[in-house]
């Protein structure tokens, strides 16, 4: 007999029944997971049966373009060249040094549809750095440009992106599919994206095709009518980049590729190729509303910025919509090994400037209370736990990390602290490894990084904590001033008493001239702290 469905609020998407919150989307249909599917392949079945005349990329920084007839004739070939000369096939790991740029996604997509891993790291990685990801991938291939194969191992000789062999494999005029098709199930590996994890020590997460597919189905069943013109300012070594990139095939969108560059160069180019999109970290979404440039360019084709990486200050979202009142903040939520989890979609939705939207079509998700592991309810702040087909396989040769990152039943543990309100919108508290244990109290960093924000001398800030004899650790503000600002830390310490509980307060402020972040926008509080911390000259 069956048994029936949970009760599930209609509001919220919560059961009392099974203590999980449920997507409030629509169902979006997935291919069978039997079915034999390539992340590639499941894009190019997206393409319609005539090309599009729109490009497909565009680099910003050389103003070349690549057509969809271009980029699906050179997939192919390049990927009958890498098997052929080669012999890169299936399980293969190909280990990529690049930034972002025309031939990437065409050997991302290459790979995929060997079966080959994709692995990509940070160019501005050092090279003891790409040692340790390189032990940790085990890469069989390796692909870098001339400016970056340097800093890998020298008993490595990587192919050149950028050289003249590379292009005689993308033009060797090969459209073909491989004589031998290679069968790849969507459980199979599709790539190596390197995180911290929940534990802060460097993990290899294993994505399968499934987990692309599934975000890129979710994009394409909510997509417009209206051909879109997305500027990437998220690299594509990071998880981020590597899907808004891809997906962009799937939904016949035009993806202007754009490196690090200053705010106004940014705005440049998206007046010159009359964006409708920008994919940006909280940081640029700051420095726009602060930059005395974003007047001078045209960005009335303007109409979403897609925010994610980490979290956005409410202050900036209210400046930002004060200067772009037409332009949505589409705030969004996810993680390398998780994919994308949640997302705001239309207007009404991206005023929720807290907020990291609801949850994505066919995910399902539960707060736990992090001590006892309980499940809680609405309005409960405790870990947040995901399941569903956008979930990675696991991280490669670390079956620690995995038990304590899986539960029995296959809940990610995303290591973060949450919590859903009653209209099914989810909130980051901030990250629970990084919380501030001030006597019997958490205290949340972000938490008071946005109460610091709303100071109008403070152009950035982070809060960490410091080790103090009485209290365990005390709150311990970094902060940037705006240039000629008289700021004082006793400023600061005033400042934020007024707007926190006692056991809040910032307790000690350091001036410094700039934040480190991580690619996608993440403020990187243990380094600074260490930074900080270690040095025996730093001074209040």
């Amino acid at each position: 007999m069956a048994h029936p469905p949970p009760l599930i609020y209609p509001r919220s998407g919560y059961s009392p029944v099974t203590k999980t919150f449920h997507s409030l989307r629509p169902p979006v249909p997935l291919p069978p997971v039997s079915l034999p599917l390539s992340f590639t392949s499941y894009l190019v079945s997206l393409l319609p049966d005539s090309f599009p005349s729109h490009p497909a990329f565009i680099n910003a920084s050389t103003g070349v373009s690549l057509s969809y007839p271009d980029l699906v004739s050179q997939i192919h070939s390049l990927a009958s060249t890498l098997h052929s000369h080669l012999g890169i096939s299936k399980g293969h790991v190909a280990f990529i040094l690049s930034t972002s740029c025309l031939e990437i996604p065409i050997l991302y997509l290459s790979l995929l549809s060997l079966g080959a891993i994709v692995t990509p790291a940070n160019p501005a990685a050092t090279p003891s750095e790409l040692s340790s990801l390189i032990d940790l991938a085990g890469p069989t291939h390796f692909f870098a440009t001339s400016s970056s194969s340097s800093k890998l191992p020298l008993h490595v000789t990587p192919i050149l992106i950028d050289s003249p062999l590379f292009r005689s494999f993308l033009e060797s005029g090969s459209i073909s599919h491989l004589s031998n098709p290679i069968e790849i199930r969507q459980s199979d590996p599709a790539a190596i994206l390197f995180s911290s994890g929940t534990t802060g020590r460097l993990k290899a997460a294993a994505i399968p095709h499934r987990e692309f597919i599934a975000n890129t189905a979710e994009f394409h069943a909510l997509r417009s009518s209206e051909t879109e013109t997305m500027l990437l300012t998220a690299p594509m070594f990071h998880s981020l980049g590597f899907l808004l990139a891809l997906k962009g095939v799937g939904l016949v969108e035009t993806t202007v590729l754009m490196g690090s560059a200053p705010v106004e160069k940014m705005l440049e180019i998206a007046a010159k190729y009359k964006v409708t999109r920008i994919s940006a970290a909280p940081t640029i979404v700051v420095a726009l509303t602060q930059s005395e440039d974003t007047v001078k360019f045209d960005l009335s084709a303007l109409r979403q910025v897609y925010c994610g990486g980490a979290p956005l200050v409410c202050d900036a979202a209210k400046r930002f919509q004060a200067l772009f009142p037409s332009v949505e903040i589409a705030q969004a939520y996810g993680a390398t090994e998780a994919g994308l989890v949640s997302r705001m979609i239309g207007p009404e939705e991206c005023k929720r400037w807290r907020s990291v939207g609801r949850l994505n079509a066919n995910m399902e998700a539960k707060i736990v209370d992090h001590v006892t592991g309980q499940p809680l309810s609405l309005g409960q702040h405790g870990e947040l736990c995901v399941r569903g087909p956008t979930i990675m396989l696991g991280y490669i040769g670390d079956p620690e990390a995995n038990a304590v990152t899986f539960d029995s039943e296959g809940w990610l543990k995303t290591g973060d602290l949450c919590y859903f309100d009653q209209d099914g919108f989810l909130y980051i508290v901030d990250r629970l490894k990084e919380m501030i244990k001030y006597k019997a109290y958490q205290v949340a960093p972000a938490e008071l990084e946005q109460v610091l924000h709303s100071l109008p001398d403070v152009v950035e800030a982070a809060v960490v904590p410091c080790p103090d004899e009485i209290a365990g650790q005390i709150p311990m503000a970094f902060v940037v001033r705006k240039p000629g600002s008289k700021l004082s830390g006793e400023d600061v310490i005033k400042f934020t008493a007024q707007l926190v509980a006692p056991y809040k307060k910032i307790r000690r402020v350091a001036f410094i001239n700039s934040i480190p972040k991580t690619p996608s926008g993440k403020i990187m509080r243990r380094e600074l702290a260490n930074r900080f911390f270690s040095s025996s000259t730093s001074k209040l």
